[in-house]
């Protein structure tokens, strides 16, 4: 069980208002704020290389967290700037020709989506559709029946930033591998709520920010690929990090998943991200996590009871995200209301998750995501100031 007093004390922004958009941009704990200004505080006064040089070992400590969250080594994980960059640099770097298919899910995200159409149209590669079942999870049954040897990656989404469902990634992994696939998930919702154990799920990288569950700042995330995956593919960009020059035509790439990164980055918003991960493991991420889905499942009953709401969220297995409309209002309008009463929620619309939303005729959903540190009060007021919006 969390310690709620000693979170919302870690967590001075809570205060004073209910902040319900942990999946789009969290609240960090003090610690990692004081982390990443004390570095920035460094970098004033000595300048930033001196700094960066003061911290090499600290930075390393960030992967190795991240690999402890993960069970993975540090040699398979590589730092960037987001989950987007994360996912597209691996995903860039998979080989592809003409008539090779790259399967996406029908949850898909934006990003992920329009460079693998962009891929397609540089390689003659085709993108096709995984079909999602009738609870509106990945349709297990309907991937076996499009796998075959012509398939060279599958995109899988953990959890859709339009809802909270949560996609069988071990049991869909599974399948593709058999296959020869590459598997490729997109933690971004995911990381920093639910688990993830890539030896369990099966997947070849993942890609996470940390400005989300994590509670990370800004700026942040990480990439981590199967290190001897990772030894076999070159990136689509490198430099004087992801490679050394060894020759006047010759360059040697790093030996593990640091060849996925750039040697020019955001120091202080990477150790920034170190004290988020240490935060959660010292807190106990299962117990962080059963935090979030108690609050949101709670939250969720809550608002199948008030008139005019509907719960939009899918599938048979639930996260931190709680999806929602109000007939009259539009979920832009719910958001503005509901933040004059300090309130904060955000609003997913239909072009970020296009073949979801347009599939169930959906524009935009308001969506509620509670972390650990909101209480129940929090959420017995928030259910309040929905339904008396007029």
């Amino acid at each position: 069980m969390v310690n709620i007093a000693r979170l919302r004390a870690d967590t001075p922004g809570c205060e004073g208002q209910i902040f319900l958009d942990s999946a789009g941009s969290s609240l960090p704990p003090q610690i990692v704020v004081e982390t990443a200004v004390a570095h920035l505080r460094r970098e004033a006064e000595i300048g930033g290389y001196r700094a960066a040089n003061e911290r090499l070992d600290d930075l390393q400590a960030v992967k190795t967290a991240i690999g402890q969250l993960l069970n993975a080594d540090a040699s398979g994980v590589a730092l960037s700037d987001s989950a987007s960059r994360s996912w597209s640099d691996f995903f860039y770097s998979v080989p592809l020709t003409a008539g090779d298919r790259i399967l996406i899910s029908g949850a898909d995200y934006a990003s992920n989506a329009i460079a693998a159409l962009q891929r397609a149209r540089q390689t003659g590669a085709v993108v096709e559709t995984i079909p999602s079942d009738s609870s509106g999870q990945l349709d297990l049954d309907a991937l076996d029946s499009m796998v075959d040897e012509r398939v060279k990656l599958v995109s899988l989404v953990h959890v859709p930033t339009n809802g909270g469902l949560v996609n069988p990634v071990a049991e869909a992994a599974r399948i593709a591998r058999r296959a020869g696939a590459l598997v490729l998930l997109d933690a971004c919702q995911s990381a920093g709520q639910l688990p993830l154990d890539v030896a369990e799920l099966g997947v070849d990288a993942l890609s996470a920010t940390g400005r989300k569950w994590l509670r990370g700042a800004r700026g942040t995330g990480f990439l981590y690929v199967r290190p001897e995956l990772a030894a076999t593919m070159e990136p689509g960009r490198l430099d004087l990090h992801s490679a050394q020059w060894t020759g006047p035509a010759e360059y040697t790439l790093a030996p593990d998943a640091g060849r996925f990164e750039f040697w020019e980055c955001d120091v202080a918003g990477r150790l920034g991200l170190g004290a988020a991960v240490r935060y959660l493991l010292d807190a106990g991420p299962a117990d962080i996590y059963a935090a979030i889905a108690e609050r949101a499942e709670y939250l969720r009953k809550t608002l199948q009871e008030i008139p005019r709401v509907t719960v939009r969220d899918r599938g048979t297995q639930h996260a931190g995200i709680v999806s929602f409309t109000v007939d009259g209002l539009t979920p832009l309008e719910v958001r503005d209301r509901l933040a004059a009463d300090a309130i904060t929620v955000t609003v997913s619309h239909r072009s970020s998750t296009l073949l979801d939303m347009t599939a169930r005729d959906l524009d935009s959903v308001v969506r509620a995501s509670p972390h650990s540190f909101v209480t129940f009060e929090d959420l017995d007021h928030f259910a309040d100031a929905v339904t008396a919006l007029p």
